[in-house]
């Protein structure tokens, strides 16, 4: 039945992927249009969210951050279908690094890197930054299969065409045990935004005024290791490009306290949200364990 779905709709999506971004973007409109007012695709997610993120906000308020996010979406959702098909040079004109010569200062002290990054303008294209002439190391990028695994491999080869590897999330920690045993210097991506299980939930704090469960993943890795950690603070720029900066949170992590680190991300990923809600992957039921703080198991 996978194989089947596989051949029946990726031909499709590769005949989308061919088209120029201008064409993608009309259907965008299109799709969008269906999406919100017809389908209502996960609309009681999105006005839940919104409406606990930000309470002081007016009804029309929130409605106007609805409805550019759910364009948003589609707009990501077509940008990831192009990247099958995109070129090394269109992707580095549209995604644009700021600060590298931070990150190539770090490796010239002989250090692999952790970088905390959130759902946030387009998320997937971060991955060029491991294109050979950005930076000198290698890039591996933390996923979760897809349960499809036609579509899983393929996924993985359009991400992986900019030299970036994408590594299974139960595989991360063998990974970097071996990396750092052979000295062999890389950055690790990890998307910190998302709600844990609670069975896994090691810390609760606020995020955007709502007390939930954290993801402390990339903290612990950098602690156990001493890897700098860094954020990329992503903007759009206009609509299908994008710019990102490198901010650096702790160079040394060892000398923070135990989530120290992670309420820093959490502070700098809330104000750029705030700043600019719309480009915020809402769609997710980030605020889903609010009220399950004594009830893990």
């Amino acid at each position: 039945m996978q194989l089947l779905i596989f051949i029946l709709i990726y031909p499709f999506i590769w005949s989308l992927s061919i088209l120029p971004m201008r064409v993608l973007y009309i259907l965008s409109d299109i799709f969008y249009f269906f999406l919100y007012y017809v389908i209502g695709y996960r609309k009681k997610v999105v006005r839940n969210n919104l409406q606990l993120a930000f309470p002081e906000k007016s009804s029309q308020e929130l409605l106007d951050i609805e409805k550019k996010s759910f364009h948003h979406f589609i707009d990501i959702f077509m940008e990831i279908i192009k990247t099958f098909t995109i070129s090394e040079k269109e992707i580095s004109k549209r995604f644009v690094f700021k600060n590298l010569e931070i990150i190539n200062g770090l490796y010239n002290k002989n250090k692999s890197l952790i970088f905390m990054a959130m759902h946030y303008a387009n998320w997937e294209w971060v991955i060029s930054i491991s294109l050979s002439n950005l930076v000198p190391y290698q890039g591996y990028v933390a996923y979760k299969k897809i349960r499809n695994k036609y579509f899983n491999k393929k996924i993985i080869a359009s991400r992986s065409k900019f030299k970036g590897i994408m590594i299974p999330t139960s595989e991360l920690l063998d990974l970097i045990q071996e990396n750092d045993i052979n000295n062999e210097l890389s950055i690790y991506g990890l998307l910190s935004d998302q709600s844990p299980k609670l069975t896994k939930t090691h810390y609760w704090s606020d995020f955007m005024g709502v007390n939930v469960p954290i993801h402390t993943g990339a903290e612990m890795l950098a602690k156990k290791y001493n890897y700098p950690v860094l954020y990329l603070h992503t903007k759009r720029i206009k609509r299908g490009y994008y710019e990102s900066t490198v901010e650096i949170l702790a160079e040394y992590p060892r000398k923070f306290k135990d989530y120290e680190i992670t309420d820093i991300f959490l502070q700098k990923t809330e104000k750029q949200i705030r700043k600019n809600p719309e480009y915020y992957f809402w769609t997710h039921k980030r605020f889903k364990h609010k009220n399950n703080r004594n009830n893990k198991n």
